[in-house]
This record gives C-alpha cells, sequence and structure tokens, in this order.
C-alpha cells in the first residue's frame, strides 16, 4: 500500500536552490535501473573501499518497525533489509519522484507512504513518529559543508521517537584515507554538481553529530563515515 504526502510547510520545490537540484537531477529512471550494479557493485567497494554488506548490516541492525528512509536511492538497501517486524510502516523521503516511485513500487509488499521534500528543511511528517530514520549516502550529494547540512541530521532526529536512531553513510574526502582514483572520481562528480563533499571531513560530521544527538558511533570504512545516533531515551 502507498500513500503520498506533499511538502508541508517546506521551502516549496520550485524555489530550491540550484545545487540542491542538482545534486538529485540525476536520478533518472533509467539510472536507477542499474542503480544497484553501479553503486553497490561499483562505486562503494571499488572507489570509495565500502563493500555493500557494511551497509546491509548497517540496516539489519538498526530499521525498526516505523522506519523513514531519507535519500532513498533505488530501494536496494530497505528491499534486502531484515525488519523486526513482519509488517513494518515506511515512509520514503526524497527530493527526486523518480526515486520515490521507484523505491515505492520495489516495496510494494509493505506499507508505504511517499514525501517529497528536502532534507535542508524541516520535514512535513510528525515529530518522534519513526522508530529509526536512514540516510544512506545521502550528505555528500547535499549542497554545503557539513557544519552547514549538518541540519539534516537535526531535521532526521525531529521525526525519530526518543531513544530512536538516525543511522546512515556518506563519502568523505578529509580524516578518511581516499585512494587516487577515488580522489580523481570524486573531483569529477563535484564538478558535475553529482557530489557536493569536497570539505566534507571526518571531524565535522563528528562534530555534527554530537551537537545534535545524545549519544553517537561513528566508524570508518575506505572513505566512507559510518554513523549511529540516538535520540534521548
Amino acid at each position: 500500500m502507498m500513500t503520498s504526502h506533499g511538502t508541508g510547510g517546506s521551502k516549496p520545490i520550485d524555489d530550491l536552490d540550484q545545487a540542491v537540484i542538482d545534486g538529485q537531477s540525476g536520478y533518472s529512471k533509467p539510472f536507477l535501473n542499474l542503480y544497484d550494479l553501479t553503486v553497490y557493485r561499483g562505486t562503494a567497494p571499488l572507489l570509495w573501499r565500502c563493500p555493500p554488506a557494511v551497509s546491509r548490516k548497517l540496516y539489519d541492525t538498526e530499521v525498526g518497525a516505523r522506519h523513514m528512509d531519507i535519500g532513498v536511492g533505488s530501494g536496494y538497501l530497505l528491499h534486502h533489509a531484515r525488519f523486526p517486524v513482519p509488517d513494518p510502516r515506511i515512509t520514503l523521503v526524497d527530493l527526486n519522484p523518480n526515486s520515490l516511485a521507484h523505491t515505492a513500487d520495489r516495496l510494494r509488499r509493505y506499507e508505504v507512504s511517499t514525501v517529497r521534500a528536502n532534507v535542508l528543511e524541516p520535514l512535513p511528517v510528525p515529530e518522534r513518529s519513526h522508530d529509526s530514520v536512514g540516510m544512506s549516502y545521502l550528505l555528500h550529494c547535499v549542497p554545503g559543508s557539513l557544519r552547514e547540512k549538518g541540519i539534516a541530521l537535526a531535521h532526521a532526529g525531529a521525526v525519530v521517537r526518543p531513544g530512536g536512531v538516525v543511522f546512515g553513510t556518506t563519502v568523505l574526502t578529509g580524516g578518511v584515507p581516499v585512494t587516487r582514483s577515488a580522489r580523481r572520481a570524486l573531483r569529477t562528480l563535484n564538478k558535475r554538481g553529482a557530489f557536493h563533499n569536497e570539505d566534507d571531513h571526518l571531524d565535522d560530521l563528528r562534530a555534527q553529530l554530537d551537537e545534535h544527538f545524545d549519544r553517537f558511533d561513528l566508524t570508518v570504512r575506505g572513505c566512507v563515515g559510518i554513523f549511529r545516533a540516538w535520540t534521548p531515551a
């Protein structure tokens, strides 16, 4: 079952900054059909040095019965996730309607709702309404430094119940080992506007997690920051 929601009191979609639009514009229907292969069998393990098993384990251990995913991609991780209940309620949040439609269809065996929204604005869903929020490979696509786009973590935390978890991954360029081939790819992706992580440092991610959450865990695999953060119980 799928229901859709608008953007509520968030900034109108038509008024978004061009950099925000560019960061998600590449998710066309043809690309989404190749997304799993391109990202989870391609760039993630080969360039970022973070195999798909790392992300899948993160979802298996952290998804709740009422889960929200922000920046849904193709829905690969949700499709493979082991939910703690047979009938989870899933909210999909993304700026790109293609990603929302593709992922909602892929997860049609579950109760799914979709929300088209900008993560840099407060999310148009009730506060404390979810057990968990996933943000997989999202922040490096969002414009601005981590000191600026870290507000996305706060917006995610606002919709999690007390003691709930926000978790995810992001490709970093500072404070982590970046191979020569990865550095070349990152320069290209940033130049195209697909990525916005030229100044994304591990220390800044740690500082944002510390600012917005009661406690957190941050690890690194390759040049990927892997985080779990909990709201006060």
